[in-house]
């Protein structure tokens, strides 16, 4: 999710860059972007290794050819640059990752189609301005997402690709170790193998190396905790990535952006995963993904080991990720709201099979905005494991995910996810429980005579409205005076309320049912079945009350009555 404006007027000039340089066709323009944005991030990535070096007192041996060095071909007259990028550049970049890897075999087709010098070169003072290094992680994908809201096809490529909090979010609560084998079925850019990636260094590296930023994301990742058996795994084997993307363009980037976090040999290939084509050994220990929900799957072409009852891709992947894991296997995956309370059989049938037959520990209910502006889906992520048990099962439903949750998604200062992972960590913590709900209890108890008070204003206020409306003219102002003094007592009041009821509201978000709960609702994980709600305590005005206001009332337009009479007699 690409929030920085600058960044978005910077991209928006080189897209009409590339269009008036002659790069009509729109996926051309963003794959020839992410070619040239590779090649700023290698050579910034070995800046920054020759920078630790020199902090540490060591020597330090060049990893990157000069060759492709930004700075070197960068600094060349236009046309020399441009040359220079298609005979050296392309040729040595299309080695990278080493042979067999999944890089290679996607690069091999990859060529420069910036046919115009002085293109080249504003293109890369572009992207020189950007200051590319000094942004969050896995930037690549969030300004592709962006450049793919450009197109007509933003809608079938680019809407449900995951928010990086998100990602980490989910990371977070499935905690992938270094020695497991880790995978997306459906990876688009590569964000949550990226993460995963990320996660593990940033658990593996000493705390007086590491640095956080303003946002919290992890920096000088070294993983110097790694043993040389996990380092080898991690950079080799640990990670696992498949896409669908015929047209290459989805799988290049996924495999530049696992590069360029230091995976030096990316496996991220080509397939569908649904379809019978797909013929992989079922050895993950876990799987983080976020499927696409494009509704129906030709049936013809389903894998013949899932369900032909469904075409609903959200539910085959379902099936497929069950069959892909490891006993004892673990995963966190987002699915929209429907299937967790659809009432057709396959719906039914899919949540049976992970509370009856595996663990399924977690479901967390996401705000409907967290994927806008691309789609205002209602989403939840599921977490179980493979095989296990079920028993009770740990909600939460978060309601706040740090931005706004509208199209713009700007920053804001509500975020329950700090909360969610504090709560998922300690689940089973029963000091932290205990904690908890004495908190709970003592911020009611201290809300209660706040709301009483409250009633007696409310009280009050009808009392006085009531008066003020029958009130002669003469005393209608004093009357109205007092009512004004009663309603700025209530508002200072209900600012005092206010932040009890939202601490309250917070910790209520999370808890937890009992598989017999589910079993009797049809297996439905819907959060707001279970969720108990406060009720808030409403005034209601003592019937006595209201039947002498009703006769006074009568009372008053009888009198008025007769002297609108006399008026016109």
């Amino acid at each position: 999710m690409l929030t920085d404006t600058r960044l978005k007027s910077q991209v928006d000039r080189l897209w009409d860059m590339f269009w008036t340089g002659g790069l009509t066709n729109p996926l051309d323009a963003i794959e020839q972007f992410s070619y040239l944005l590779f090649l700023k991030r290698l050579d910034d990535r070995e800046k920054q290794r020759q920078a630790q070096a020199t902090r540490r007192g060591r020597p330090y041996t060049p990893q990157l050819d000069e060759a492709l060095r930004w700075d070197t071909w960068t600094r060349l007259p236009a046309d020399k640059a441009l040359k220079h990028l298609k005979e050296v550049v392309f040729p040595r970049m299309r080695q990278l990752g080493g042979e067999g890897s999944s890089f290679q075999e996607q690069m091999r087709t990859a060529e420069c189609k910036i046919n115009k010098p002085n293109l080249l070169i504003e293109a890369t003072k572009l992207i020189d301005a950007m200051q590319i290094g000094q942004q969050q992680q896995d930037v690549q994908g969030d300004l592709y997402e962006y450049l793919l809201s450009h197109l007509n096809t933003a809608g079938r490529n680019g809407q449900f690709r995951t928010p990086r909090h998100i990602i980490r979010m989910m990371v977070q609560m499935v905690d992938p170790q270094p020695l497991e084998r880790i995978g997306d079925l459906a990876a688009g850019t590569a964000g949550f193998l990226v993460n995963a990636y990320q996660h593990i260094l940033e658990q593996h590296t000493s705390p007086d190396i590491l640095h956080y930023d303003a946002d919290g994301w992890p920096h000088n990742l070294i993983g110097d905790r790694l043993s040389d058996a996990e380092r080898e795994h991690l950079h080799t084997q640990a990670l696992r990535g498949y896409d669908n993307d015929s047209g290459m363009t989805m799988l290049r980037i996924g495999s530049m952006n696992l590069m360029l976090h230091g995976v030096e040999a990316p496996r991220f290939f080509y397939a569908d995963t649904l379809s019978k084509e797909y013929d992989e050994p079922n050895d993950y220990e876990v799987i983080l993904m976020n499927p696409p929900f494009k509704g129906a799957v030709d049936k013809d072409t389903i894998h013949p080991n899932l369900p032909h009852d469904t075409t609903k891709s959200e539910l085959l992947f379902l099936h497929r990720i069950l069959r892909a894991l490891d006993m004892g296997g673990r995963c966190a995956v987002i699915v929209p709201d429907g299937v967790l309370f659809g009432s057709s059989r396959a719906h039914v049938d899919v949540r049976r099979k992970l509370v009856e037959e595996n663990g399924l520990w977690g479901v967390v209910s996401m705000p409907s905005g967290v994927f806008k502006p691309y789609a205002g889906v209602s989403t939840a992520v599921l977490i179980f494991v493979k095989g296990g048990t079920t028993d009770n099962i740990w909600f939460y439903d978060m309601a706040h995910d740090g931005f706004s949750l509208d199209d713009k998604r700007t920053r804001v200062p509500e975020n329950d996810i700090p909360d969610l992972l504090a709560c998922w960590r300690n689940r089973h913590d029963s000091t932290f429980a205990a904690e908890r709900a004495a908190r709970l209890a003592a911020l009611k108890a201290e809300l209660e005579p706040l709301q009483a008070q409250r009633r007696l204003l409310e009280r009050e206020m009808n009392r006085l409205t009531f008066e003020a409306a029958i009130a002669a003219d003469g005393t209608a102002v004093a009357a109205n005076r007092t009512l004004d003094a009663v309603k700025a007592e209530m508002e200072a009041l209900q600012i005092r309320i206010a932040p009890l009821k939202t601490q309250i509201d917070r910790l209520g978000r999370q808890f937890w049912v009992t598989k017999k709960q589910v079993r009797a609702n049809k297996y439905d994980l819907s959060a707001s079945r279970y969720r108990q709600m406060e009720q808030e305590p409403v005034f209601y005005e003592d019937p006595r009350v209201t039947m002498e206001r009703l006769l006074t009332l009568e009372q008053v337009l009888a009198n008025e009555v007769k002297q609108i009479r006399e008026l016109i007699s």
